[in-house]
């Protein structure tokens, strides 16, 4: 699942940067582009753990 968010995130973003490239651009494409990459972009890392996390533990106790 990793591996296909990250290639679903290259082809946004390749899409992104063939449209910035033409001289006449279509923004709705850009959007979807831009949305589908932030979207891969929080997925991906909802699964990081946060460096604080171990901290934040010892300090309720």
């Amino acid at each position: 699942m990793k591996k296909l968010m990250i290639l679903i995130m290259a082809v946004a973003i390749g899409v992104a940067f063939y449209e910035q490239s033409k001289p006449d651009k279509n923004p709705y494409l850009m959007i979807v582009a831009i949305v589908v990459f932030m979207f891969g972009l929080m997925r991906l890392s909802a699964k990081t753990p946060s460096k604080n996390q171990d901290k934040e533990e010892n300090d309720v106790e």
